[in-house]
């Protein structure tokens, strides 16, 4: 008999969800199989057997927050077959006792039978999972009383809560319809009826889904955040990928898109501004001189922000790869944690949902972001005589204002905007 625990999975996170377990109790399993999938802050992980064995328990449920170290399933010996099959543990110490209490019942008389049953219920424990009795403990609930909607009957922690509110709101309308005449009370029990009669649906926030949400919000807390903004003409861009995206293709076997010129880009303007490749610890800047640059990618669960390692020293062709890569793994959930670890600056492209203009929100502790928008064909003045229609993008960077100045941000944004007007200085200067 082996314990399965939760591994450790970074040095800034201490637990996790359980989101799926990827077995079942009986199940015959080898060393490497996976067993569960975790959904930390950042990213899922699977916990992989250490041995092999058979699941004899499973000791938390989906849903269920657990820690480092924590034990969650045990594995004991075995082909699984009797497990799956035969009768349990309990079941095998229980025929005697079964047995016995036949016995009692033939002997004694008819009248002592009722007692024999009472004394039968009051031992016999609800079907409950081991956070679901916690919470009963720490409010005081009996799991007898609780009503569940599983249909094996098992009490979740939801059933927990929800019992422990009803009557808590049972208990409040009987003092105030004590406390207060009738007629008084009707507007506001119709009022509620009501209002529960529209239709909804509560969903409860997965583990990153929060995580975002909290970052964003600690971000624009903590943060002296501006935006300033720009507009990039995409011609010359546009010119160059026209006439070379089929050599690079049949040479790279990769297409040459955006993200590479502006990730060259971005990191020639850091080489300029280095402070907006910084960040603040205490009363220091820590200017980092080197230069990970994240590419934010919508996923499923969220926006999740890989990094491509050392973008200064790759590439066209490798910037391009190392993208998609991790923009594959985002949507497989294959991301692992050291991939979203340790970015110095952020690009986003909110263009590829159709986004004309907005303010990126920093990705804390960096102190700067650049924001991609929608191409837009526009009209667009040549000199004081020539109009021209031009692929036009709005280009925007948020930035700390502790630690980067406004001519800063403004003169790095310009940096970013010439260089992509003129793509061929990008080989100089990137």
């Amino acid at each position: 008999m082996s314990d399965i625990k939760v591994p450790e999975l970074a040095e800034s996170i201490t637990e996790g969800t359980i989101s799926e377990w990827l077995v079942k109790v009986g199940e015959k399993v080898t060393k490497g199989d996976y067993l569960v999938e975790l959904e930390t802050d950042k990213v899922n992980v699977q916990v992989s057997a250490e041995d092999d064995g058979v699941i004899t328990e499973l000791l938390r449920e989906p849903g269920d927050t657990v820690e480092v170290g924590e034990v969650i399933a045990t594995l004991g010996e075995g082909d699984g077959e009797a497990t799956k099959e035969g009768p349990s543990d309990k079941e095998k110490e229980e025929p005697k006792e079964k047995e016995e209490k036949a016995e009692k019942k033939e002997a004694k008389p008819e009248k002592e039978e009722a007692p024999a049953k009472e004394e039968q219920k009051e031992t016999d424990r609800p079907v409950a999972s081991p956070a679901a009795r916690k919470l009963a403990r720490e409010l005081g609930v009996d799991l007898n009383e609780v009503k569940t909607k599983d249909p094996i009957g098992r009490v979740r922690p939801e059933d927990v809560k929800s019992h422990a509110d009803q009557s808590s709101a049972k208990t409040e309308k009987a003092e105030t319809k004590k406390s207060k005449p009738e007629k008084s009370s009707r507007p506001t029990q119709q009022a509620a009826e009501e209002k529960s009669d529209k239709p909804v649906e509560r969903i409860k926030m997965s583990r990153r889904r929060q995580t975002i949400a909290k970052r964003l919000v600690e971000a624009q807390q903590t943060a002296a955040m501006l935006t300033t903004y720009n507009e990039v003409d995409l011609t010359a861009i546009n010119d160059l990928r026209k006439r070379r995206k089929e050599q690079f293709l049949q040479q790279n076997d990769v297409k040459l898109g955006y993200m590479s010129f502006f990730t060259k880009a971005v990191v020639a303007a850091l080489k300029k501004f280095p402070r907006i490749n910084a960040e603040i610890q205490g009363d220091e800047m820590l200017l980092k001189k080197f230069y990970d640059i994240g590419i934010a990618v919508g996923a499923e669960e969220g926006l999740v922000v890989p990094v491509v390692r050392d973008a200064d020293k790759l590439s066209f062709a490798e910037i391009e790869k190392e993208i998609k890569s991790l923009s594959k793994k985002a949507k497989d959930k294959k991301l692992t944690i050291d991939e979203l670890q340790g970015g110095t600056f952020t690009i986003t492209n909110g263009g590829v949902f159709g986004s004309l203009m907005s303010s990126p929100i920093l990705n804390t502790p960096q102190v700067g972001i650049l924001g991609m928008h929608k191409i837009q064909w526009r009209p667009v003045a040549i000199d004081e005589e020539r109009m021209e229609n031009r692929p036009m993008m709005y280009i925007a960077l948020s930035y700390d204002h502790r630690i980067v100045d406004g001519s800063e941000a403004v003169r790095f944004l310009v940096k970013v905007k010439e260089l992509l007007e003129d793509p061929e200085s990008l080989l100089l200067e990137g």
